[in-house]
């Protein structure tokens, strides 16, 4: 009784209800309003702010215009309802100019960010201990002053020392950083030889994950038991890296397999995605803050790598876009062009494309052992390094050239030596892929260097990356004649690094590479790197140079050339049908004195776009000054009709004209904050 005699009456709190749910229609009436008449998206949150602000000025306003409304309400109506609008656009626009649409996270955004932010955090914290625990710290800090800075370039001990640090941290960090160190390895056109020598040796190589774990994991992803589908399976992996792991085992019979198949099955760990995306978030912010505050970072264009990198190790995770390389490759690079010219065949395991998913990939077994531990056996067996490695560099040189699919990380880890001689391409899961064009730019390039012709070389250069606007076309023929000169002369000494230096050269001209060819100069990168592996001074111009002279002539044979005519001569039939009935109407205008020539101003539909919404823009921002300078006039005005015994009815009209040309400019001003980038 005592509680209910202290409770409000009923009357009150209906009041207070009323009250509070006209408020909120109110607050989402002025949010509504605003955005609309700004006419462009406005987010959510900015806008709800905007109307408090604007509720809160017509609550003030209503209480100072208590004493002259009574009686002319109706006058004063446009007034009340449009300074709180005005308010709202007033602070939208400020909120526009100060902070940009989309320069913070929404509000739900970052509740829901937070969780992760908090992991992030605690792991950025971690791997900053690591760094500091191998001597890293001074280069993850902005650019050191004093005799002894030298931005991180050391002498050469030094270097070597230094990029043992950093491979034993990379190895500390987990799976993602040992991805990133392997990637490095490759990359010896942007990085001192004593960091890709140490990098080299990152293993991937892991602790098995349970048997248990993986069972559970093999059985979602085929939608039934394991033992349904494998006749043998064998819980000790065959291979164990920081993404999957590899078992061997032997199919049931079934449609597309034959029976008793010896097949790898590569099961991906269980929960490896949430530490690789909060791993490749803070090394493309570690890109970006070093980039921002170090020399050498921005020289090696880290958050470009790192973008890429990120890219590449998300495409692994997905085991079905590997299914799809092996069927690309194996479709664009015949079985005869496998072990061209006499040499070693190039094998690729076939794709159970029934049993593979996102998680587990199904592939014919190979039994071999990978180039970095073969040394011992090929020398054992005596087999031709020479004749190895020129199968690889041409296979290679096929799959770019020609099939436009190729093996985007040959490194020696990802072949294969089989006990009967043939090598095997392992880890498809990160291919190149170029369309016609590229393809035939990268012929006449190769063929340019093979006859030794800087000027072709340059014209197929440029044809082939992105060219700038400004470029001494003489000063970059010059450069790659000298290029020419140490790596295919006569009598000079075989080198590994020719496509490292060519990389170098296009970057010291400052020519942007198209993503699509900076894989191929990286994949070439990678194999001088493993050729150099398999049989030390392999001479790769050389070799380069045959492929490229046998290509020659494959491309002027009878049969090629026959080939090439006729398909030339098909796509110009069309064009030559039509050439005399347009050169008789050309002919005839010139001979009647009808002949003009037309252009059209502004035919790209962007352009007229431009110019009309310019004009808008100025149209809208005269009318409304106009109507903001009649206002002004109007509201200076003391004589005519009295609505109130001190206000004109001129005076009530002005107020309303200063509304309007407010809402004029204000639609100026957030269109022209909204697309200022």
């Amino acid at each position: 009784m005592a509680l209910a005699a202290n409770l409000p009456p009923v009357s009150e709190v209906a009041q207070a209800l009323a009250v509070l749910a006209i408020s909120i229609v109110l607050v989402a009436g002025l949010a509504w309003a605003s955005r609309r008449l700004l006419g462009l998206p406005v987010g959510g949150l900015r806008a709800l702010l905007a109307a408090v602000a604007g509720f809160a000025v017509a609550e003030a306003l209503s209480r100072s215009l208590q004493d002259v409304r009574s009686g002319h309400a109706v006058a004063f109506f446009t007034v009340a309802v449009g300074v709180p609008l005005i308010v709202a656009m007033i602070f939208i626009v400020v909120a526009e100019a100060l902070v940009p649409s989309g320069t913070w996270p929404g509000l739900m955004e970052a509740v829901r960010g937070t969780r992760s932010a908090v992991a992030r955090q605690r792991r950025y914290s971690q791997i900053s201990r690591i760094a500091v625990r191998h001597g890293l710290g001074p280069y993850l800090r902005g650019p050191r002053r004093g005799p002894a800075a030298d931005d991180g370039q050391t002498g050469p001990g030094g270097r070597a020392a230094l990029a043992r640090s950093v491979r034993q941290a990379l190895e500390e960090g987990g799976v993602t950083f040992v991805k990133l160190g392997q990637l490095l390895s490759t990359r010896r056109d942007l990085i001192p030889e004593e960091f890709t020598t140490e990098l080299a040796r990152l293993q991937d190589q892991a602790e098995p994950v349970p048997w248990g774990q993986i069972e559970e994991v093999l059985a979602q992803s085929l939608g039934r038991p394991a033992d349904e589908v494998f006749a043998e399976l064998q819980p000790e992996p065959a291979a164990a890296a920081s993404i999957g792991q590899v078992h061997k085992a032997r199919l049931r019979s079934g449609p597309g397999s034959g029976p008793g198949d010896q097949v790898a099955v590569k099961i991906q760990r269980p929960d490896i995605r949430p530490a690789v995306e909060r791993d490749l978030d803070i090394v493309l912010r570690l890109a970006a803050r070093l980039e921002e505050r170090t020399r050498w970072a921005r020289s090696l264009g880290a958050l470009s790598l790192a973008r890429g990198f990120a890219d590449s190790l998300r495409e692994e995770l997905d085991y079905r876009v590997e299914a799809r390389n092996v069927a690309a490759l194996t479709a664009t690079w015949p079985e005869q062009q496998r072990a061209a010219r006499g040499g070693v065949a190039v094998v690729i395991p076939a794709v159970h494309e029934p049993l593979s998913t996102e998680f587990v990939l199904v592939t014919s077994w190979l039994d071999g052992v990978s180039l970095r531990a073969a040394g011992p056996l090929i020398d054992q067996r005596g087999l031709d390094r020479a004749q190895l490695a020129r199968s690889l560099l041409h296979g290679l040189l096929y799959q770019i050239t020609e099939g436009g699919v190729f093996h985007a990380d040959p490194h020696p880890g990802n072949i294969l030596l089989l006990p009967d001689g043939r090598l095997g391409l392992l880890d498809l899961g990160s291919v190149g892929r170029l369309d016609a064009r590229l393809r035939s730019s990268l012929q006449e390039f190769l063929l340019a260097l093979g006859r030794g012709d800087p000027t072709a070389v340059c014209d197929a250069l440029l044809d082939l990356l992105t060219r700038p606007d400004e470029i001494d076309e003489q000063q970059l023929e010059r450069a790659l004649g000298q290029f020419m000169a140490n790596y295919f002369s006569g009598g000079t000494a075989p080198a590994v690094d020719m496509f490292a230096d060519l990389v170098r050269l296009i970057s010291r001209f400052q020519l942007p590479i198209p993503a699509q060819i900076g894989t191929v100069f990286r994949a070439l990168g990678t194999l001088e790197g493993t050729l150099d592996e398999l049989m030390p001074g392999f001479d790769i111009p050389a070799e380069a140079r045959q492929y490229a002279t046998a290509h020659l002539m494959e491309r002027f044979s009878p049969e090629a050339v026959g080939k090439t005519a006729a398909d030339e001569l098909i796509s110009l039939l069309p064009v030559l049908r039509r050439l005399p009935r347009r050169l008789d109407r050309i002919s005839g205008a010139l001979e009647q004195g009808r002949l003009s020539v037309n252009v059209r101003l502004l035919a790209d539909e962007r352009d007229r776009r431009f110019v009309t919404g310019l004009t808008h823009l100025f149209l809208q921002t005269v009318i409304g000054v106009a109507i903001g300078i009649v206002a002004a006039i109007l509201l200076t005005i003391t004589s005519g009709p009295k609505v109130t015994p001190g206000v004109t009815l001129l005076q009530v009209i002005g107020s309303n004209l200063l509304l309007a040309a407010s809402i004029l400019v204000l639609q100026v001003l957030f269109t022209i904050f909204r697309n200022r980038q």
